[in-house]
């Protein structure tokens, strides 16, 4: 039987049924997931029951698996395997956190608006979470379309990004939150990276925003000025209609492009309630973004971080 997919919203989510992740899938049923994904750039997969590997293997058909960046912070035990971004709150040995956890403290910039490892080089493709647990109250995923925030955008809005670039960095979108007690190990790991604030799709040739919490500067522009253009486009995109907002159920698998979404976790009782998530990112091509002006870090980090 081949796959179904019914759309959640209009050109944006959908959910797919009739589809067994636990098993490497038929050549026909993948191709119909890389189809599905090209036009809604969120996928849902509900009533999976999947092991730590067969969730990497799903993932691998979509490109190769990053490591966490948890496994950057000083003193941070893993629970879970490096191909696996732990996103639980929940300490390496499986007790949720307490209020004065230096990692909680970090993790709350999830609930800023965001696009997975902008930040990094080479950049996200998919990211694939997955439900252990949830909790009973809050704790949702919240999706932003960027194709069509940018489709909305007026001509003289779309004609200023054109050839504008940004520099990310987990510093830039922590800072935010007031969190600045990076290690020196941790300050040369989340150095910047320019990204520009607009691409272009290569599978659809749609235009996107590329936008995140994790921008600190503009190239050209005055800090204060390029604050506030970041916050207006993430105000604009945010908008009801382009978002689409998901109550997770144990068993939920989302997929999303972070190439044309940004996304953010909403609040529940951290400290209460355990919510034990799994995510699996894909890399995207090196060179999807000009190399000589994208790729690269920039000269040095800046000094206040």
């Amino acid at each position: 039987m081949a796959i179904t997919v019914i759309a959640c919203s209009q050109q944006f989510a959908a959910e797919v049924g009739d589809i067994d992740l636990r098993r490497p899938l038929a050549a026909e049923d993948l191709a119909a997931v890389r189809e599905a994904f090209r036009t809604y750039a969120v996928l849902v997969f509900p009533g999976q029951d999947l092991t730590v590997e067969q969730h990497m293997a799903f993932g691998a058909n979509f490109g190769p698996l990053e490591k966490t960046v948890r496994a950057v912070f000083h003193g941070e035990k893993l629970r879970v395997r490096p191909e696996i971004a732990d996103i639980a709150n929940l300490d390496g040995n499986g007790k949720i956190w307490g209020t004065d956890s230096r990692f909680r403290q970090f993790q709350m910039g999830n609930r800023l608006w965001h696009t997975d490892s902008s930040f990094k080089a080479p950049s996200a493709y998919a990211s694939l979470l997955y439900a252990r647990s949830v909790a009973p109250i809050g704790g949702h995923t919240q999706y932003a379309d960027m194709r069509a925030a940018y489709d909305a955008l007026p001509q003289a809005m779309k004609d200023r990004l054109d050839g504008s670039f940004a520099e990310h960095s987990l510093m830039f979108s922590r800072a935010r939150l007031g969190f600045d007690n990076f290690t020196e190990e941790e300050r040369r790991a989340f150095q910047p990276t320019v990204r520009p604030l607009m691409r272009t799709l290569d599978d659809s040739a749609r235009r996107s925003l590329y936008i995140a919490s994790h921008i600190g500067h503009i190239r050209g522009m005055p800090d204060e000025d390029a604050q506030a253009l970041v916050a207006d486009l993430i105000a604009h995109s945010t908008q009801p209609q382009f978002v689409y907002t998901h109550r997770w159920r144990v068993g939920d698998l989302v997929m999303w492009d972070n190439r044309c979404t940004m996304h953010r976790g909403t609040e529940f009782e951290d400290t209460r309630w355990k919510r034990d998530m799994h995510r699996v990112t894909t890399s995207d091509r090196l060179d999807v973004f000009d190399i000589a002006q994208c790729a690269l870090r920039t000269e040095a980090a800046s000094a206040e971080y």
